[in-house]
């Protein structure tokens, strides 16, 4: 997510209570070893043992539920109430907007309320969206997002070609050549999902294909995405080059790019390290929060002043809506590749700090806890980011975070983009439909395991 741009966000009400959580009682021993390990605690990881942590069916609910409510959540984000174009589509459900009929895109509702066009398109929003399209099986929607991506986004050519432009209007007209290097990762890890899962066609459907020529480019483009010195994601090529952002950090999806594009495994790995460096470094410890931006080792961007206070809303060095996205960068990494001792620690932080006021907390903060003015509610979002932490934390409250985030119903009206987004990736995250689909199953250790994992949940 770019800077500069005031985000809303939707408000959970403060009275909403905990629904008692019920124990998960194994009937089989198969069963039995799936709840150990679906706890994410596994030192192989789900790209080994093809058991992906399932907090809700831990949480005591069925397949089912989970099923029913993913799939509730799937259909208003992407088939729900699209609202009424008189009204700027503020009083809608839906994000996903078919433009033609291979054509669609995630709107970014209410990006800029008040001037003539309020909404736009962001590769943030379209690599999300692509995501969850795999993730849940969609392809007839995830080949449309691609398609309005790869059409209007895809720089053509200059110092950033095949890189994007991080957001159009809706009928594609670019707003900004800057490029925002977590939306090109997350459409880049989504295409080879797609190689993964269904296979490659032809053209912009090759999807291994499209997704190495991105990859590349993030690395060799005269102004590239990721540095060759600290092997961190930079925040905004071709301008902004000397600062990262860590929610732009994403481990789990390095794994998959040094298979992806082979030439750079090299790069890629050290990336997977650097990745994991900065996030273990970028939070306070005393609370888990971490900043929006940082400078390449971890320390906040820029410098929090000595006379820092709450009326002081510097959306880099203090925990604002890019950071949401931080805690579960280190969570997708421990459920896909276990779970290692600092995520463990950073989850237990966050979770330590946030649980005393799990139904009221804000979402702006100073690091080491001070909420700030610019604080404006209990955000969806973080509730769905904050519940990820369950993945590795050991805290015994834990499966509260799971139990908020299946009681938050995803947002809908003016403010219902990025809260929306995060909650439906969320919901994936902690039922276990967040996978990694690019590694052929007849590689894992435990294909039949993994098998009976796809049928089951």
């Amino acid at each position: 997510m770019k800077s500069g741009m005031k985000l809303g966000v939707s408000i959970l009400s403060a009275t909403a209570l905990l629904t008692p959580i019920t124990s998960f009682a194994a009937t089989s021993s198969h069963r039995i070893e799936k709840s150990v390990n679906g706890k994410g605690d596994s030192p192989q990881g789900a790209v080994q043992t093809g058991i992906y942590p399932n907090l809700f069916k831990q949480a005591g609910y069925t397949q089912k539920q989970i099923n029913e409510k993913v799939n509730t959540d799937w259909h208003q984000l992407f088939h729900g109430n699209p609202g009424t174009s008189a009204d700027h589509y503020y009083n809608g459900q839906a994000l996903y907007y078919q433009m033609t009929p291979d054509m669609a895109y995630i709107a970014s509702i209410s990006s800029y309320p008040g001037t003539a066009n309020p909404n736009d398109v962001r590769t943030e929003g379209m690599g999300y969206g692509m995501m969850i399209a795999v993730q849940l099986n969609h392809k007839r929607e995830f080949d449309s997002l691609w398609n309005y991506a790869k059409t209007y986004m895809q720089i053509k050519e200059g110092p950033t070609k095949d890189e994007f432009a991080w957001h159009t209007y809706p009928d594609g007209k670019v707003i900004d050549y800057g490029v925002a290097p977590d939306g090109d990762q997350w459409i880049a890890a989504a295409l080879a999902f797609a190689a993964g899962r269904w296979g490659n066609g032809r053209g912009i459907y090759n999807y291994r294909k499209q997704s190495e020529q991105i990859l590349h480019a993030m690395w060799h483009d005269p102004s590239p995405e990721f540095s060759q010195t600290t092997y961190l994601p930079v925040f905004s090529p071709p301008n902004a080059m000397n600062y990262t952002d860590p929610s732009y950090s994403l481990p789990a999806f390095y794994k998959v790019f040094a298979s992806v594009d082979p030439t750079d495994k090299q790069l890629w790995n050290k990336a997977y390290t650097s990745g994991e460096n900065l996030l273990k470094d970028a939070y306070n410890p005393a609370t888990g929060l971490a900043p929006d931006y940082t400078n390449f080792n971890g320390t906040p961007y820029p410098s929090i002043p000595s006379n820092e206070q709450p009326t002081n809303t510097n959306y880099g060095y203090n925990f604002e809506f890019d950071a949401f996205r931080v805690i579960a960068n280190a969570n997708v990494d421990a459920a896909w590749f276990g779970v290692k001792p600092w995520e463990t620690t950073y989850s237990n932080a966050l979770e330590n700090f946030f649980y005393p006021v799990i139904n009221t907390y804000g979402n702006n903060y100073e690091l080491n806890g001070t909420e700030l003015n610019s604080s404006s509610g209990h955000s969806p979002g973080l509730v769905a980011m904050n519940a990820s932490s369950a993945i590795s934390a050991t805290n015994p409250e834990k499966m509260a975070f799971v139990q908020a985030l299946w009681n938050t119903a995803l947002p809908t009206g003016q403010w219902r983009y990025y809260d929306g987004m995060l909650t439906m990736l969320g919901m994936l995250y902690d039922s276990g439909k967040f996978r990694d689909w690019w590694h052929p199953v007849e590689n894992r250790a435990h294909p039949r395991s993994f098998k009976h994992n796809i049928e089951t949940n």
